[in-house]
């Protein structure tokens, strides 16, 4: 079982004969399970820290220089795609950084850009599009797996919120900021909402979410989307 590896398929399946028998790319397996840590805080000066591995890899590291959880990594099918019985309310982090990362679809990991952006879908109250900036960590869908998303994934509903964006700019991590407790390295902060890049927490904080922040969108539903899709095609 390999520890950091963030493995995206080349390509993605362009067909889904039943929902049953999708699971999404970045849900979390059985047998996938957190790494040992090993943190170490090193100090920078000042009283301040930066939280790292003692034996760390770059690839630990996301593309800002945030520590990342260790996740485990179960094997892949003939289609690439992550295999073993889905822990459903649990997305693992670093399929979810890989998506985020590279804007693939949360589904198939295949690219999500479209002719008019990039689709987010969020469940009722999860996202505010009316409170800036409107963040979210939920990796964007593709329009083939729109209505399968809707279907599997648990935080939406069969009709949830969509967020049509010309841009998502990455914005920071959900994630939790150690400190040094007699003489241990321990959680310090559970803080209750993603932390900005460059905040002054980051450099003790291990990530476990990648979060983007939905820009000049349009409120759609997936009626309308699929319509203007169409008009795109």
């Amino acid at each position: 079982m390999t520890t950091t590896r963030i493995h995206l398929p080349r390509s993605r399946k362009t067909t889904v004969h039943s929902y049953s028998h999708v699971i999404p790319f970045v849900i979390q397996r059985e047998g996938e399970e957190a790494a040992p840590d090993n943190l170490r805080l090193t100090p920078t000066g000042g009283g301040r820290y930066r939280l790292r591995y003692a034996d760390e890899d770059p690839r630990d590291r996301d593309l800002r220089g945030v520590l990342w959880a260790r996740c485990g990594f179960g094997p892949i099918d003939d289609q690439e795609q992550p295999t073993g019985r889905p822990q459903w309310r649990m997305m693992h982090p670093l399929r979810q950084r890989g998506c985020m990362q590279m804007l693939r679809c949360q589904i198939c990991a295949g690219p999500a850009r479209t002719p008019l952006g990039w689709i987010f879908l969020a469940g009722p109250g999860t996202v505010d599009p009316n409170h800036e900036p409107v963040l979210t960590n939920q990796p964007p869908v593709c329009p083939e797996h729109l209505r399968t998303a809707a279907e599997l994934c648990p935080h939406l509903t069969i009709e949830p919120v969509v967020f049509l964006a010309r841009s998502a700019p990455l914005y920071g991590v959900n994630g939790v900021a150690y400190g040094v407790r007699d003489g241990n390295v321990q959680v310090a902060e559970r803080p209750a909402g993603p932390v900005p890049y460059g905040h002054p927490l980051v450099p003790t904080v291990l990530a476990s979410r990648m979060v983007r922040r939905i820009g000049a969108f349009r409120l759609l539903s997936l009626a309308e989307l699929f319509t203007e899709l169409e008009r795109a095609a």
